[in-house]
């Protein structure tokens, strides 16, 4: 075959993804908290955005609106044709105030002598003060009197923080360090104890392996050791522990209750895990009113001591959409109007601008700013409409849901949606993301709405994935302590509601909803079933044991 060059004219159609497009894809996916954070970057890039509720200040003193259509000239000449008789009466007192003042203030009163002799006394008689009036007059000056002065602000200040008064929260590294201060006075100890609370985790754990710290610090692992034993008597009890027996037997030590018998039932956690009773008896040597009350020992302890000092605040959901029942009957969705950014573009700003600006740099600058604004205002109000019009759909999908539960959600996937709003799979899986939704059931996110199908066992309607979860959790909270249902025996009662489903997908769903297997939930409940029988016979006991 032989190789020619040639020159061919094609003409053909293709996407372009322009700067514009690719912001209002990027816009979709982001979470509220992270489209805040990217208008405050844009607020701060460029000149001509500004917030909607930017403006003048207000001048003190003058009724304030309530709101942006009240500012009007007609409500301002109302105001004012109301207020003229006493605005008038006021002024005109103020000026012959002020011009009295300004008389006396301007008035001759004389030299020294005069003004003694017109006051009969000497001027060192007039104002004298007691030492002690003097003092207390000296301190009450000095002394703060606003709440400014503290560096709070003042209380009718819009500026005052009440924030600012509060104290910072210790930190579990600050904690142990403050003691660390006190318990070594040689550097080198203090140097090995510094480094080692810095590897303790916010739950109060260290590394299981500890000797690459004493070849990073050129220690021998003995003088770890002793650091090490000394940080475990720190508080809060059980902190700097390698695993959790450890920290379990330092404050079993601290209350002077690690025995023989509570070592060896420390030591074998994976047998009280399992609730092998009889094994844990045999171990530790004692019946059973001691294994139940060494056991309950163990629950009162913490097994992460550390989360107590500066663990990280819960961040609130805040939903996107609200979905409130409507008065015919049907649902009422809504955007959350406290998450989407208020921004516009400052015409008049950039019109003053032209005007002035002379260099073609400057032109060309501005110009694209007020580009790049206008795009980001549209893409803002895109992005809503597409995040309203998803939430509606997703709400006449699963009425059901809304109206009798979690029994009742069907399967729904991204294609169903998008052909009912005609849009791509792609943009509505990015407007489900990171995005929730506070119903009369709960806050949900968008995308819990989407589950898979299972076929049903007598060819009906499909079921939804979420659906048989939350069936097989009814299954198994309702099952009786003498017949605990394996998995062989779900999957029958499910084929007998009409869903048809496999042994393995049961076994899946329940590990995934984190309940134990059947020989883990028979020993739980027999073991719950045995102390709740013997606590009579304890209290019982100990009536008759009592004396007489």
């Amino acid at each position: 075959m032989a190789l020619t060059q040639r020159l061919e004219f094609r003409q053909s159609q293709s996407l372009v993804m322009t700067p514009q497009l690719m912001q209002a894809i990027k816009l979709l996916q982001l979470s509220n908290l992270d489209l805040s954070a990217f208008v405050e970057e844009e607020l701060e890039r460029n000149p001509l955005l500004e917030r909607a509720s930017d403006g003048p200040e207000p001048v003190r003193g003058e009724p304030q609106p309530e709101g942006a259509e009240f500012s009007g000239t007609d409500e301002a000449g109302g105001f004012e044709d109301g207020a003229g008789e006493h605005s008038g009466t006021m002024n005109g007192a103020t000026e012959g105030f002020e011009a009295g003042q300004e008389e006396w203030l301007n008035r001759d009163l004389g030299s020294r002598a005069e003004i003694e002799q017109t006051l009969d006394t000497p001027l060192d008689n007039l104002f004298s003060e007691e030492p002690a009036e003097a003092a207390a007059r000296s301190a009450q000056d000095a002394a703060p009197t606003a709440y400014t002065e503290w560096g709070g602000g003042a209380s009718n200040d819009d500026s005052y923080n009440l924030e600012a008064f509060v104290a910072a929260e210790v930190t579990l590294a600050s904690h142990l360090a403050e003691q660390l201060a006190v318990a070594f006075a040689a550097p080198m100890q203090r140097m090995i104890g510094q480094y080692l609370i810095d590897l303790v985790d916010e739950a109060g754990y260290l590394p299981p392996d500890l000797g690459q710290a004493a070849e990073r610090l050129g220690a021998s692992p003995a003088d770890v050791e002793a650091v090490l034993a000394t940080l475990q008597t720190f508080d809060p009890p059980g902190v700097c522990a390698r695993n959790l027996s450890e920290c379990l037997a330092t404050q079993l030590r601290e209350q002077n209750r690690y025995d023989p018998a509570m070592q060896a039932l420390v030591e074998h956690l994976d047998l009280l895990a399992k609730r092998d009773i009889g094994n844990l008896r045999k171990l530790c040597g004692v019946d059973d009113d001691d294994l139940a009350e060494m056991i309950g020992e163990i629950r009162r302890l913490d097994p992460k001591p550390g989360l107590k000092f500066g663990s990280a605040r819960m961040q609130t959901v805040v939903p996107d959409v609200y979905v409130r029942p409507g008065p015919d009957g049907g649902w009422h969705v809504e955007l959350n109007s406290d998450t989407l950014p208020k921004v516009l573009v400052n015409q008049v700003y950039y019109s003053e601008l032209s005007k002035t600006i002379r260099k073609d740099g400057d032109k060309s600058y501005f110009t694209d700013c007020l580009q790049n604004a206008t795009w980001l205002v549209r893409a803002l109000d895109q992005r809503a409409r597409t995040i309203l019009k998803v939430a509606t759909e997703i709400v006449r999908q699963q009425d059901g849901f809304f109206t009798q539960g979690v029994a009742h959600l069907r399967p729904l996937n991204l294609k169903a949606v998008a052909d009912a709003i005609q849009m791509h799979e792609s943009t509505v899986s990015r407007v489900t993301a990171n995005k929730y939704m506070a119903t009369n059931r709960g806050i949900f996110e968008l995308k819990y709405f989407f589950t898979a199908s299972i076929a049903s066992a007598d060819g009906g309607e499909a079921h939804s994935a979420e659906a048989v979860r939350h069936h097989i959790r009814q299954l198994i909270d309702g099952e009786n302590p003498a017949a605990i249902l394996s998995d062989d025996s779900i999957v029958e009662r499910l084929r007998d509601a009409g869903i048809d489903i496999a042994r393995r997908t049961v076994a899946k769903y329940r590990e995934a909803m984190r309940i134990p297997s059947s020989v883990q939930r028979r020993r739980d409940k027999q073991s719950m079933l045995g102390n709740a029988l013997s606590a009579p016979s304890v209290s019982d006991r100990s009536r008759d044991t009592a004396p007489a």
